[in-house]
């Protein structure tokens, strides 16, 4: 007696995939000889498949892993765009004055209220910090810090220095070579920064803002969120460049365009993003920039005595 089979619409004989060979005639299909290539095509794809390897696929490191692309770059500088232009112009309504003034005298009387002069840049600050936080973060579920680029101090080249007060000191002495180099330059009077600093509690609030608040939020747009994305794209050293430059040219309008000091800011820029990439953290340029901005703005403090004296010629 024997058992009938389990699967009895099973065909007899080897499979396919057994080592035996098939007749001809065993490999003619129920179809008939019509059904034959059909058969014959898809038992060559399925193999073609199962012995194909993938498609190599380009690895990147840790700090060059991001979740965003340029489609997400255009709708962020739009959206940053915008919302300057509103927070500004809300702001210029609220504080202007009722009585009829020149255009220079406006903009005087703007930059002398600071609600104005460093409230709608704070204001900018956060919304563009909402943009990428809901847009990077919470709508994709990462970390908000770590996927724009802040690690831990754990430099991969051995050259580079562990000690975070290191980088500190570094950003205070190229503040140092900066200010010497620029004290031999030709720069015109009265730019819109000098234009500030004409007005005490502003200036002080600047100053500070630039100490707690603007490395902070410029090392996280420049060194957190452009640098990865140029990096994969044009590679490292192009990405380096580019980087510096839109930093110098971002600090254009508040040195009146004076090209030989946004050239300096952009060398500045180039070695804030080198030392980025090199130890594959922002935390690094963010505390070279802390220095930098620290005494700048201590020598400005000193040498105005607290923004009551200007220095001769300014």
């Amino acid at each position: 007696m024997s058992f009938p089979d389990e699967n009895p619409l099973a065909p007899k004989g080897p499979t396919p995939n057994s080592d035996q060979p098939i007749a001809a005639d065993e490999a003619k299909p129920v179809g008939g000889e019509s059904a034959q290539p059909w058969l014959n095509e898809m038992y060559e794809q399925a193999a073609a498949v199962e012995g194909a390897p993938y498609p190599p696929q380009k690895a990147y490191p840790e700090d060059l892993q991001i979740s965003w692309s340029w489609a997400h770059f255009i709708v962020f500088g739009i959206f940053g765009f915008i919302s300057l232009i509103v927070i500004q112009g809300v702001m210029a309504v609220i504080y202007a004055p009722h009585r009829r003034m020149t255009t220079k005298q406006l903009e005087d009387y703007l930059i002398s209220k600071p609600q104005f002069a460093i409230g709608s840049m704070l204001l900018w600050y956060a919304a563009i910090f909402f943009f990428l936080y809901v847009t990077l973060s919470l709508l994709r579920g990462h970390t908000f810090w770590s996927t724009l680029g802040w690690r831990k101090l754990t430099p991969p080249h051995p050259e580079m220095p562990k000690n975070p007060l290191a980088y500190f000191l570094a950003g205070c002495g190229l503040s140092f070579f900066v200010a010497v180099v620029s004290s031999s330059m030709k720069t015109p009077e009265n730019t819109p920064i000098e234009e500030l600093f004409k007005f005490r509690t502003t200036a002080m609030l600047f100053v500070a803002m630039a100490v707690f608040v603007a490395p902070l939020v410029e090392e996280t747009l420049f060194r957190g969120y452009l640098y990865p994305m140029f990096a994969r794209s044009f590679g490292i050293t192009p990405a380096i460049l580019l980087t510096g430059l839109l930093f110098g040219l971002m600090h254009g309008a508040q040195l009146g365009w004076t090209w030989s000091l946004v050239a300096m800011l952009t060398m500045v820029g180039v070695l804030f993003t080198l030392v980025r990439a090199r130890t594959g953290t922002v935390f690094a340029s963010f505390l070279m920039h802390l220095g930098y901005n620290a005494l700048i703005s201590t020598a400005a403090i000193v040498t105005t005595h607290g923004f009551t004296k200007m220095p001769v010629g300014k």
